[in-house]
């Protein structure tokens, strides 16, 4: 009898002792709980929100230097936030390199890599640079834009440099282009801000002071152009035949005048985009005689 009880005690204690521990889970405080959401709890919106976005196609030549890692990096970062990004990046070389191959691939951005070498005979000509590799871009653009259907076409076209810098902000403004949309630069043109002048909506001139006779004065990362213009205009081109500071009314010329340009981030009177520069690093005589071929710089 006295085993019996003895035994019914101990059932009796390991009992209580669950009830306590399942007492203790049950009421433990909400801060400690981990719930992971299964992923039919997400929106279904967040699945198609890229779908749904018109693409850019941002065209950037890139030069061999000491900061052209840095500089594309540095770029790359960003554009791995914009949502529906196709970056077509020409290299200005007889082959494409290693160096832009292996940034591109690990950016993981869609991409095109293309290059064009510059003859040195048209570099002396000009002063333009990247002529050559922002025709090559269109060119392969046309060809892509013409395996698409006319709805998959959506898009606008950005002209980017590899060492400017860009807010996300100037990405959201262009997917609004119906044709041509343009939009203030920072600290270009030897001025603090070079942006359009708006009277009523419209733009009725621009308040730039290097060469300010030119049709469009405007900085090339101050405005977009709607993909499609490229196929309803095939001959659209930038030219070796003018000098530095017309490319972009070179092109410009193609498919709008003034009068029909597209005044966005919030009627040109917000920077989204600065003319920046990296300063070109100085290396001693003992740094450029030290070998570095098992580090990519």
């Amino acid at each position: 009898m006295t085993s019996f009880l003895s035994f019914k005690k101990q059932y009796i204690a390991l009992g209580m002792l669950v009830f306590i521990a399942l007492f203790f889970f049950n009421t433990r405080p909400a801060s400690i709980q981990c719930q992971v959401p299964q992923l039919e709890e997400l929106p279904a919106s967040v699945a198609s929100t890229n779908s749904n976005l018109p693409t850019i196609y941002g065209i950037t030549p890139t030069y061999a230097r000491l900061a052209q890692k840095a500089d594309l990096t540095r770029l790359s970062q960003t554009l791995m936030l914009v949502k529906n990004f196709h970056w077509i990046v020409i290299e200005d070389a007889e082959n494409k390199t290693p160096l832009v191959a292996n940034l591109l691939r690990d950016s993981g951005l869609k991409y095109t890599q293309l290059n064009i070498k510059t003859e040195k005979e048209k570099a002396k000509k000009a002063m333009a640079s990247g002529v050559e590799q922002r025709n090559k871009a269109l060119e392969w653009l046309r060809g892509h834009l013409r395996g698409l259907s006319e709805e998959e076409r959506i898009g606008v076209v950005y002209f980017m440099d590899d060492d400017n810098t860009y807010a996300l902000k100037v990405f959201e403004e262009m997917r609004k282009i119906n044709k041509v949309g343009v939009w203030p630069v920072g600290i270009v043109g030897g001025m603090m801000v070079e942006m359009p002048i708006i009277t009523n909506g419209k733009v009725s001139g621009f308040n730039a002071l290097w060469k300010p006779f030119r049709p469009f004065p405007i900085d090339m990362a101050g405005f977009a152009v709607a993909a499609n213009l490229f196929l309803e205009h095939p001959e659209a081109k930038f030219s070796r035949k003018v000098q530095s500071g017309f490319q972009e009314s070179v092109i410009l010329n193609y498919f709008v005048k003034k009068e029909d340009l597209e005044p966005l981030a919030d009627n040109c009177t917000k920077v989204y985009v600065w003319h920046t520069r990296t300063q070109k690093p100085s290396i001693s005589k003992a740094g450029k005689a030290m070998t570095y071929n098992h580090i990519e710089v």
